[in-house]
Parts: C-alpha cells; sequence; structure tokens
C-alpha cells in the first residue's frame, strides 16, 4: 500500500448506464417495521399515468443517515445558491394542467 492510499478507503464503480441517472420529480416514501421504500417518478404535465422509474429499499438505520445527509447538503447547496423554495409556498397543481391522475 502506497502513502497517498487510506486504509478502508472503498472504491466504488458505476456503469455507463447508471451514470446517465433517471429523472424524478416525485418521491412516494413507504415504511415498515424493517425498512424504508422509496420510489422514485416522473410525473409529466398532461400525462394521466407514471411509471416508477427507481425503487430504493434502506434500512431505517442507513434511511436515517440518508436523511442527514440530504439535511446537510441541502444546506450547503443553499449556502451557495440561495434558499430553495419550499413547494408547499408554489401554487401549481399536482396534475400540471393536464387531465386528473387516477390510481
Amino acid at each position: 500500500m502506497s502513502n497517498t492510499e487510506q486504509p478502508n478507503q472503498l472504491n466504488i464503480e458505476i456503469s455507463e448506464e447508471t451514470s446517465e441517472g433517471q429523472y424524478a420529480n416525485l418521491a412516494i416514501i413507504t415504511h415498515s417495521h424493517a425498512e424504508f421504500v422509496v420510489d422514485f417518478v416522473n410525473v409529466m404535465p398532461g400525462t394521466p399515468k407514471s411509471k416508477v422509474k427507481s425503487r430504493i429499499i434502506l434500512t431505517p438505520f442507513h434511511a436515517k443517515r440518508f436523511m442527514k445527509a440530504m439535511i446537510d447538503n441541502v444546506k450547503k447547496f443553499e449556502a451557495n445558491n440561495g434558499t430553495i423554495q419550499d413547494m408547499e409556498s408554489v401554487e401549481i397543481p399536482f396534475n400540471f394542467g393536464g387531465p386528473a391522475a387516477q390510481a
């Protein structure tokens, strides 16, 4: 091991397909006693049906760590870019002006 390598260093690889990412503008979060399930959805204006683009399943421990990491990153983002407007203060109809969605 060279001096520049750190012990316990984690080498993470990402495929080209995964690195392109998936756009989502809605997250649906459910939980049981053992896990949190986060479904990421892309809701398009005027489209009555949307598909889950990605589902992430977390233990409660990792869900809480993820929440803390998101809070920290939002604070850092806002420090550099200004306050992010909260959706509760934005008057946008959920259906984006298209037909009402049905489950």
